[in-house]
C-alpha cells in the first residue's frame, strides 16, 4: 500500500470515528441538559465555562460561541482560578467545567471552592463516576469509546464531543431566546458576515452616481450618461418614476439591430419596467435577485422615488459575493 492511501485511510478512519462518536452523544442526552438550558435562561448572571488543557481551548470556544449567540459568558482557566481568578465567578453566574475524566488535580481542587458558594455547577465530563459528576448539580455526558488517536491518548474524539455539545446548549439557548438574524448582526458587525446582516441597497447605492435619462432622450445622450457614470446602465424616467433601464447590452443590441441610430430615443431601446429593489432591503438581496435574473445592475427606489443603481461589482468589493 502506498503513502498515499495509507493517509487517506487513516484520515478517513479519523473521521468515522470521530461522526460515530458524536452521533452516539446524542443518546447520552438526559433530563440534566433540558435542566441546564433552563437554569440559564432564568439565571440573571454569566455563564462562567471553564476546564485545563485541552479541555480550557474548548472551553473557549464555547464562550465565544455563546457569546455571539446572545447568552453572555465568561472563559476560566482552572489552573488560575484556584490562583486569583476565582473571583471571575459572581452570585448568580452559572459555572460548567469541562474535564474528560473529571478527576485531574485542578479540578478537584476547583470544585469545593465552586460549591461554597450558591452557583449552579455543571460538570461535563465523560465519566458519569468522577469527582467533577458526582459534586455537580447537573452533568453533561460528552462520553467517548476511544479517542482518534492510535494510542487512545491525544485528546480527539473527547474535545469534539466536548465541543459539539457546547454547541447544542448554544443553539437551544438561542433558540428559546428568539435570537434571530438582527440581533446576530449586532454581535457580527464587522466582515463579510456582519455585511451580509445590516449592509442596506442604500448603504451601497448612495456612493454611486445616478445615472439617469429622460424617456424622450437622444441616444447619443443616453450613450453619453451611461459612460460618464460608469454603472454600465442608466434609468429611464418620466414624470419623475421608473419607466425602463438601459444596459450596455441594451446598446449593442440596438447598434446590431439599427443601420442608423438618428431619431432613436431612450424609450425606443429601453428594457419596460425593471426590476427594482428599495433602498432598505438587505444588500444581500439584491445579489440574490441578480444572480436569480442573470443581471448585474438593480434600480434602487424610495418608495417610487428613483434613488440609484447598486451594482455586482459594488456587493464584489464590500465581501458579500
Amino acid at each position: 500500500m502506498s503513502n498515499t492511501e495509507q493517509i487517506l485511510q487513516l484520515a478517513k478512519k479519523t473521521i468515522f470515528d470521530e461522526a460515530a462518536a458524536i452521533q452516539n452523544l446524542a443518546n447520552l442526552l438526559d433530563n440534566d441538559f433540558t435542566k441546564i438550558v433552563e437554569c440559564i435562561i432564568a439565571s440573571k448572571g454569566r455563564v462562567i465555562v471553564s476546564g485545563i488543557g485541552k479541555s480550557a481551548i474548548v472551553a473557549s470556544k464555547i464562550v465565544a460561541t455563546l457569546n455571539s449567540t446572545g447568552t453572555p459568558a465568561i472563559f476560566m482557566h482552572a489552573a488560575d482560578a484556584i490562583h486569583g481568578d476565582l473571583g471571575t465567578i459572581q452570585e448568580n453566574d452559572v459555572v460548567i467545567c469541562i474535564s474528560k475524566s473529571g478527576n485531574t488535580p485542578e479540578i478537584k481542587m476547583l470544585v469545593p471552592l465552586i460549591k461554597r458558594g450558591s452557583n449552579i455547577l455543571v460538570g461535563m465530563t465523560g465519566k458519569t463516576d468522577s469527582f467533577l459528576a458526582n459534586h455537580s448539580d447537573f452533568v453533561l455526558n460528552t462520553y467517548v469509546e476511544k479517542e482518534a488517536c492510535p494510542n487512545n491518548l491525544a485528546p480527539t474524539t473527547s474535545t469534539t464531543a466536548q465541543m459539539v455539545m457546547g454547541d447544542a446548549l448554544a443553539i437551544c439557548l438561542l433558540d428559546i431566546k428568539g435570537f434571530d438574524s438582527a440581533d446576530f448582526a449586532k454581535y457580527h458587525p464587522g466582515g463579510s458576515l456582519g455585511k451580509k446582516l445590516y449592509l442596506r441597497v442604500l448603504d451601497i447605492s448612495k456612493n454611486n452616481q445616478k445615472p439617469m435619462v429622460a424617456h424622450d432622450a437622444d441616444i447619443k445622450d443616453v450613450i453619453i450618461e451611461i459612460s460618464e457614470k460608469m454603472l454600465g446602465a442608466a434609468a429611464v424616467l418620466q414624470d419623475n418614476k421608473v419607466v425602463g433601464i438601459i444596459t450596455d447590452g441594451d446598446i449593442r443590441r440596438m447598434l446590431n439591430k439599427f443601420d442608423s441610430i438618428n431619431g432613436l430615443q431612450a424609450k425606443d431601446i429601453m428594457t419596460s419596467n425593471p426590476k427594482t429593489i428599495s433602498t432598505q432591503v438587505l444588500a444581500v438581496e439584491a445579489l440574490k435577485i441578480m444572480q436569480e435574473k442573470g443581471i448585474s445592475q438593480l434600480l434602487a427606489v424610495d418608495g417610487i422615488k428613483y434613488s440609484g443603481v447598486v451594482h455586482l461589482h459594488n456587493l464584489i468589493n464590500e465581501g458579500i459575493l
